[in-house]
This record gives structure tokens, sequence and C-alpha cells, in this order.
């Protein structure tokens, strides 16, 4: 159960999440075209590390 006591949907956003993600959209508005290809790209790499993990720990449970 989430904080607020209610539970969200695995697709839906926590309000926390959606502050942190204005916070984000605001800091990205500022960044030149090669800086925002380098941040998508970290980003990506991010979010496959984050899936192998998963993965891992799901193997091994």
């Amino acid at each position: 159960m989430s904080k607020s006591g209610k539970d969200t949907m695995p697709g839906s956003l926590s309000l926390e999440q959606q502050f942190k993600l204005q916070v984000v959209k605001d800091q990205v508005s500022g960044l030149s075209l090669e800086q925002a290809q380098e941040y998508v790209v970290e980003v990506m790499r991010q979010m496959m590390v984050k899936d192998n993990l998963v993965k891992h720990l799901l193997k091994n449970a």
C-alpha cells in the first residue's frame, strides 16, 4: 500500500513521482540538443541495468 493509503496502478505515477518528473522536465528544458541526447542515452542505459537487476532477482527468487 502506498504512503497515502491507496494502492496505485502499476502503470500510474504516485504524487511524489509526478513531482519528480516535473522537476526533471524543468531541468532538461534548458539543455542543448547534444546534452539532451546524452541524457536520453544515459537514462536508457540505467533502465536497462534496472531491468537486468529485476530479471536477476526474479530468476533467483
